[in-house]
């Protein structure tokens, strides 16, 4: 296997078996760098962290509805179960609804997050109106079964949503102000 090491001596193509460990090292974490910044390595990362975030929200949701009738019986509540019957309703439902939630999370993180990597490439900038034009499309997108409306509230949420996450993490990364004594 061939790979293409640029190290302090300039470029060449070098056989992996010549390289020494450091160049080599030095090449995988460049191809991970590379994958990480394209628009499918963004993407595939967003939807994992999405995913995982997914998860832990559904399981979360779960474990705070614990008085909820069972089956389409309104009359039988979990309570009067038997324990065991109970908890394994109880982790049916928490898997259920955390698998669920890891779906949706890990769909909306992949379809935003592939949409503004594609819009900054088309456009050649990195600003705010790249999150609003990609919660716009995703909203809208997300949507547009139920209808026009339903679109347009989705397009407006959604970009709402991204402009104050971009204005927040903004905010965030700026140089603290001059008279700022919390050293």
């Amino acid at each position: 296997m061939f790979g293409v090491y640029t190290g302090p001596g300039g470029v060449g193509n070098k056989p992996m078996g010549e390289m020494t460990q450091e160049e080599q090292a030095e090449l995988g974490a460049r191809k991970m760098v590379e994958f990480m910044q394209s628009c499918p390595g963004k993407t595939v990362i967003s939807g994992v962290t999405g995913f995982g975030l997914g998860a832990f929200f559904g399981l979360f949701m779960a474990s705070m509805a614990y008085d909820v009738p069972v089956g389409n019986n309104a009359v039988s509540h979990i309570s009067q179960l038997p324990f065991k019957q109970q908890m394994k309703l109880q982790f049916t439902d928490m898997y259920r609804r955390s698998v669920s939630s890891a779906k949706n999370f890990g769909y909306i993180g992949m379809v935003y997050s592939g949409v503004e990597c594609c819009i900054e490439s088309l456009r050649a900038k990195h600003d705010i109106y790249n999150g609003l034009s990609a919660g716009c499309i995703t909203g809208a997108g997300l949507s547009i079964k139920a209808g026009p409306q339903a679109a347009a509230i989705g397009c407006l949420g959604f970009a709402a949503f991204s402009a104050a996450i971009d204005v927040y993490l903004e905010s965030e990364s700026r140089a603290p102000p001059a008279n700022d004594y919390d050293e």
